[in-house]
């Protein structure tokens, strides 16, 4: 439940993409938050995405712009991974992820697993994100 947000330090998004934007199913989650909003019980916290779509240009990066507006909306911490990892600058097999998170291409039908790459560059957000949410909560 929405509730349960204010128990945690930081949240790291998982989106699938439809359209360019977060599901219709995660859109109903946030709409839920409003009493969090008005409380400000979300302000400050640090929160960061990540993706799944179905194709190579499939929305990823316009999924974290859009969905930044919710983050924006409750005072939240946008911690994006940029090119802290040299994974990113691959270009010798084509992979999801970018500068605004982690992710990974699951082909139309889904039957696409995450490469050996998409792997690392995930493991690397999840890595990072705890080491700013360990720095924000020492504040």
């Amino acid at each position: 439940t929405a509730d349960k947000l204010t128990e945690f330090d930081g949240f790291l998004f998982g989106l699938p993409t439809r359209y360019g934007m977060a599901p219709a199913q995660m859109k109903a989650f946030i709409d839920s938050t409003g009493g969090l909003w008005q409380k400000g019980a979300l302000v400050g916290k640090p929160a960061g995405v990540f993706f799944s779509t179905g194709t190579q240009n499939g929305g990823q990066e316009t999924t974290a712009l859009t969905f930044i507006t919710q983050l924006t909306h409750h005072g939240m911490i946008f911690v994006p991974i940029g090119y802290s990892t040299t994974d990113l600058f691959n270009n010798d097999e084509v992979h999801g992820g970018s500068p605004y998170g982690a992710g990974t291409l699951s082909n139309a039908d889904g039957s696409r697993m995450p490469s050996d790459l998409e792997k690392r560059i995930a493991t690397h957000q999840g890595k990072y994100f705890a080491g700013v949410v360990t720095k924000l909560a020492k504040q």
